[in-house]
């Protein structure tokens, strides 16, 4: 969580061009409201942010707009809320199925 309440998205790009100790490093801060966190997707330059943009989804809630495939990655569809968020309330009961 991003100061003043904001939801953020950290992208962390290197550039190793001269060798692993001259590594040339960038990092990009995306904020987003609570109340509506939609952010641009990457995922159409990078690939690999696919399962990132997919798991910060399912845990926080940040909508990845044109990310082909955003839907919940680690929780059931049918679970309802953002389990990393500070303002989450666990449910008392949890109906958990057996792996086939």
């Amino acid at each position: 969580v991003a100061p003043g309440g904001l939801l953020a998205s950290v992208y962390h790009l290197t550039r190793i061009e001269y060798g692993v100790d001259q590594p040339e490093e960038v990092c990009i801060k995306v904020f987003a409201p609570r109340s509506n966190p939609r952010i641009p997707s990457v995922f159409w330059v990078w690939k690999s942010s696919d399962f990132q943009e997919r798991e910060s989804y399912d845990m926080l809630g940040i909508s990845y707009e044109n990310h082909p495939r955003l839907k919940r990655i680690l929780m059931p569809e049918s679970w309802i809320g953002w389990p990393l968020r500070k303002d989450y309330i666990a449910p008392n009961f949890y109906e958990i199925q057996d792996a086939h």
